[in-house]
């Protein structure tokens, strides 16, 4: 599918389900430029309390304006809105989730977002899909104080030793079909993480391809649903 096409498909998702009280914002970069993002925060809470915080990373193709609100409004609001979270969803601001420059906009944003708001910091949520994937494997195997719960989502897997992935609940959601990341990789690591003790769950899907991201709805609900069951444990320790 072309990057057109696949903007398209986000586009007619992002009107589907839109997630509450969104704004486009963006954050002034240390160079002078601005790495833009939305904001999701949940309506009706007059109280201020902590509320869990989920980081969307966008998938890669065409770079325009507000991806991630696409990808967040299209995929990750309709699977998770349940969990009553601050969302935030950045552009990035290079080619990759994983190049430094980006890793630092993303946390020093995530510093601001929780300065703002009442975050509660044992509920930190990082997810996303291919590029994003990638970038969620990335961003919670070398900031495993930070977030404490993944969802990677067709997502390939740089680190081939494996030993700095899955030190927190990591949920694996992977397409037999995906034609551009292949699938044997993700289940081979995901069985190796899991004999390691890691705390990691692995769901094969059967049926939707890289680019029909509309198929992988369900499959991030019930892995919402999973790491609220984990952060529940992790309370009550």
């Amino acid at each position: 599918m072309s990057p057109f096409l696949l903007a398209t498909a986000l586009a007619m998702m992002a009107q589907q389900a839109a997630p509450p009280r969104i704004q486009h914002l963006a954050y002034s970069l240390p160079d002078g430029t601005s790495m833009l993002y939305a904001l999701s925060v949940p309506r009706g809470d007059t109280e201020g309390r902590p509320r869990p915080l989920i980081l969307a990373l966008h998938p890669g193709g065409e770079r325009s304006p507000y991806r991630g609100s696409v990808f967040m409004r299209g995929v990750v609001a309709p699977a998770l809105n349940s969990l009553g979270a601050i969302m935030v969803a950045p552009d990035c601001p290079t080619r990759s989730w994983s190049d430094p420059a980006a890793e630092q906009a993303v946390l020093a944003l995530l510093d601001q977002i929780m300065a703002e708001h009442p975050v509660d910091r044992q509920r930190i949520l990082v997810t996303g899909f291919s590029l994003g994937g990638a970038g969620t494997w990335f961003m919670s195997s070398r900031h495993a104080d930070l977030f404490s719960a993944a969802i990677p989502i067709a997502g390939r897997i740089a680190d081939p030793t494996l030993e700095r992935l899955g030190a927190i609940p990591t949920y694996i959601i992977h397409s037999r079909q995906d034609e551009i990341v292949p699938f044997e990789p993700a289940e081979r690591a995901a069985r190796e993480l899991e004999g390691m003790g890691r705390p990691v769950k692995f769901e094969a899907l059967t049926g939707p391809g890289h680019f029909q991201m509309g198929g992988y709805v369900e499959a991030l609900k019930r892995a919402g649903a999973w790491v609220v069951d984990k952060w529940a444990e992790r309370s009550a320790r």
